[in-house]
C-alpha cells in the first residue's frame, strides 16, 4: 500500500456527521469533521468546500485554515495555500489560539 495514498473516511462516520449537523446546521465542529473525513479521502475540493462553512461558521477557527490550506497544497494550488495560511494566522490571533498560529506560521514557512 502506497503510503501517501489518502485513507479512506469510514462512512458511518461521515454519515453520523451529516446526521449531526441536519441537527444543528452551523455547528462548527460538524462541519470541520465533515471536512476532515472528506480530506482523509482525497476528497480535496470537496473537503474546501466544507472548511470554507467551518470558517463561515467560525470564523476564527485556526485548524480549518490550517486543513484547507493542506487540501489546496495537495492540490497543488501553493498561492492559494498561502493566502489561506496568512488569513489563518490572522484568524487565529484574534481568537486567541497561539497553537494555532505557531503551527500555521510553521505550515506557511515551509511554502513559501
Amino acid at each position: 500500500m502506497d503510503a501517501d495514498a489518502p485513507t479512506p473516511a469510514r462512512p458511518d462516520r461521515l454519515a453520523a456527521l451529516l446526521a449531526m449537523l441536519a441537527r444543528e446546521p452551523g455547528d462548527a465542529f460538524c462541519l470541520y469533521g465533515i471536512a476532515q473525513e472528506h480530506a482523509a479521502r482525497g476528497a480535496h475540493d470537496e473537503a474546501i468546500a466544507w472548511f470554507d462553512r467551518t470558517i463561515a461558521a467560525e470564523p476564527t477557527h485556526g485548524y480549518a485554515f490550517f486543513h484547507k490550506a493542506r487540501s489546496l497544497e495537495a492540490l497543488e494550488r501553493i498561492p492559494e495555500a498561502v493566502a489561506v495560511l496568512r488569513a489563518g494566522i490572522e484568524a487565529a490571533r484574534t481568537g486567541g489560539d497561539r497553537h494555532a498560529v505557531s503551527e500555521l506560521t510553521g505550515f506557511l514557512d515551509e511554502l513559501t
